[in-house]
């Protein structure tokens, strides 16, 4: 593989909870699980910390140990950061630091490939359209009271409270078996991740997004994901980030595309075949 990556904080004084990492045999990108100001989370370290500590197991895993599936790894990645919390640190808490995942490695003649949460892998097919996998654990009970999140008028306090009270129950829900599943403190969730393999003589590129990024085909709709692929192709992930930041500055008020923030840590990654 050829890999090009690029990532960029949602605040150029904040540090990004994202996490990116490749070799020629593997990437993982984490999207980290980001929470409203003042909300507990029972741990001191915080979801950068987490999310770096994960990366580095998961890619680790992913390039040494082809005997243990893509979801294995990410299990044994989960239960190597948990040890590294130490006693003082609950990881029962529902906001214990947690990231959505992607990771991907070459396994003989083909590529093995693993999604959990709302971060994209978008494989370009040698024949056909453009192959989406990720956005899997969505949390309809939540979905009325999202709306009503992005309804209300930004930076006021109906919003503010309306975002802590979906923020709560979003992590009351997760893996739990009632709401999303996402990597945190608990191996088993990396079971509920969408897996599989593809051949490589299918396949010609491949595109990791974070949440952020995602906006480019997503949200803002900038382009079909063959078009982001093409931008990928042309100009790297770089330019597809600044885009979407330009979008973003555009509509500082998140008046014409409703979303959560107005910036959001944005990271993507790009693989030749």
């Amino acid at each position: 593989m050829q890999v090009q990556l690029a990532g960029e904080p949602a605040r150029p004084d904040r540090v990004s909870e994202d996490f990116t990492a490749a070799t020629p045999e593997a990437l993982v990108l984490l999207d980290g699980s980001g929470s409203p100001e003042g909300l507990e989370s029972g741990c001191g370290h915080g979801v950068a910390w987490y999310v770096r500590r994960l990366g580095v197991h998961l890619l680790t895993r992913m390039t040494d140990r082809a005997d243990r599936s893509a979801a294995e790894c990410l299990a044994d990645a989960i239960a190597e950061t948990a040890a590294l919390h130490g006693g003082r640190c609950d990881l029962a808490h529902p906001n214990t630091p947690a990231a959505m995942v992607v990771a991907a490695r070459l396994h003989g003649n083909s590529l093995e490939y693993l999604v959990l949460g709302d971060s994209l892998l978008v494989l370009q097919l040698v024949d056909g359209p453009p192959r989406v996998i990720g956005d899997n654990q969505r949390f309809p009970a939540g979905e009325e009271l999202r709306r009503e999140v992005l309804a209300a008028a930004p930076g006021s306090a109906e919003r503010a409270a309306l975002r802590m009270q979906y923020a709560l129950a979003v992590r009351a829900a997760r893996n739990t078996g009632h709401g999303p599943w996402i990597a945190a403190a608990a191996p088993k969730a990396a079971g509920y991740a969408e897996s599989g393999f593809v051949r490589l003589s299918a396949l010609s590129a491949l595109a990791a997004f974070s949440d952020g990024a995602a906006r480019y085909g997503g949200l803002f709709r900038l382009g079909s994901w063959g078009d982001a692929l093409a931008l990928l192709a042309a100009s790297g992930p770089a330019e597809l980030i600044a885009r979407v930041r330009a979008v973003e500055r555009s509509d500082g008020r998140c008046a014409r595309w409703p979303r959560a923030s107005a910036h959001d840590d944005a990271s993507a990654l790009y693989a030749r075949f």
